[in-house]
């Protein structure tokens, strides 16, 4: 049976976005044709989590409602090198647990993080969704591999906006960062563009 995983944003005791969590594990058990789903701030609550700090609750469930739940310290990650790797083929509209496909991709790759492109159009990398800068505004691509919640977020407060972002457009933009849910819009980790390091003016991209 497949298994599914949630990344949760704890901090100072307080859990984030929950709702939109919820959201999608809910919507993870309807698709697959089950009415019933599991409580995360129950499971929360039963955690009896006392720090203060940031974690993140990783929360792995299956369909028969069977959990698995760790609370780790966190750190946002500062990433080096950037590449574009392309892979047509590759469906990641659930949050499934298994990542063999993604670290597939980032092996083959020669940086320590990898954005994916479908069908000429710029998607996610491994584990986040994109913001690209033009001007003084912030862009998420259209073409996502994962709705994620922290992209949900910013869309409704209308921090950024959604655009299409192709390889041949990608120029227009000066600079980007990564979001999830454990990281937020924050204008500490924004990179260059120049830090991809195979941009298609440059040379060409890597194919899978």
């Amino acid at each position: 049976m497949s298994l599914f995983i949630e990344s949760i944003k704890v901090e100072d005791q307080k859990i984030f976005l929950a709702d939109l969590h919820q959201k999608r594990i809910n919507d993870t058990f309807s698709h697959f044709g089950k009415s019933d789903s599991v409580d995360l701030q129950k499971i929360f609550k039963h955690l009896d989590h006392n720090e203060d700090g940031l974690y993140k609750l990783r929360l792995i469930y299956d369909l028969e409602k069977k959990i698995r739940t760790q609370m780790i310290p966190y750190a946002i990650p500062e990433i080096h090198t950037f590449q574009l790797v392309e892979n047509n083929i590759y469906d990641y509209s659930f949050k499934f647990e298994d990542r063999k496909e993604l670290e597939k991709m980032k092996m083959k790759s020669k940086c320590e993080e990898i954005i994916i492109v479908k069908n000429n159009h710029i998607t996610d990398t491994s584990f986040s969704n994109l913001l690209f800068k033009k001007g003084k505004e912030w862009f998420t691509p259209t073409t996502y591999l994962l709705n994620g919640v922290q992209r949900q977020q910013l869309l409704k407060t209308k921090k950024i906006k959604e655009t299409e972002i192709t390889l041949q457009n990608l120029k227009d933009f000066s600079h980007f960062q990564l979001i999830n849910a454990m990281n937020d819009f924050d204008d500490m980790f924004v990179y260059p563009i120049d830090r991809i390091l195979n941009l298609p003016w440059n040379e060409d991209y890597f194919e899978l």
